[in-house]
C-alpha cells in the first residue's frame, strides 16, 4: 500500500507563494513517476506538474513560469513551489504516483496514476 501525505497548503493573497510537500514512507519517490494535481469543487482533477523517474519535468500551461516541481532524494520528499499565486489556483492539491515511469504525453492525465494522497487545501484571495 502506497502512503502519500501532503502538507503546506494554506490561505494567501494573490501574488503570494506557498510550498507544498508530499512524503512517503514505503517507497522511494525518485523511482516512480510523481505528480501534483489540483481539484476544485465540482471539477475533475487537473494536472499541475509531474517529474518522471528519469528527471523529466512536465508542467501545465497555466502554471508554467510560476510553479516548480522538485524531488529531495535525501528527504524522500516531493515539493511544489508555487509563486505568483492567483485566485484561479484555489483548489485541493493532491500528490499522485504511478510505478516506474510516466506515460509519455499523458503526464497530466489523472487516469494514469494509481495512488493518491488525501490532499492539502490552497486558497488564494484577490
Amino acid at each position: 500500500q502506497v502512503d502519500l501525505v501532503e502538507s503546506g497548503g494554506g490561505s494567501v493573497q494573490s501574488g503570494g507563494s506557498l510550498r507544498l510537500s508530499c512524503t512517503a514512507s514505503r517507497f522511494t519517490l525518485s523511482s516512480n513517476c510523481m505528480a501534483w494535481f489540483r481539484q476544485a469543487p465540482g471539477k475533475e482533477p487537473e494536472g499541475v506538474a509531474a517529474v518522471d523517474s528519469d528527471g523529466t519535468h512536465t508542467y501545465a500551461d497555466s502554471v508554467k513560469g510560476r510553479f516548480t516541481i522538485s524531488l529531495d532524494n535525501a528527504k524522500n520528499t516531493l515539493w511544489l513551489q508555487m509563486n505568483s499565486l492567483k485566485p484561479d489556483d484555489t483548489a485541493m492539491y493532491l500528490c499522485a504516483t504511478r510505478s516506474m515511469w510516466c506515460l509519455k504525453h499523458e503526464e497530466m492525465s489523472a487516469y494514469t496514476y494509481n495512488s493518491w494522497g488525501q490532499g492539502t487545501q490552497v486558497t488564494v484571495s484577490s
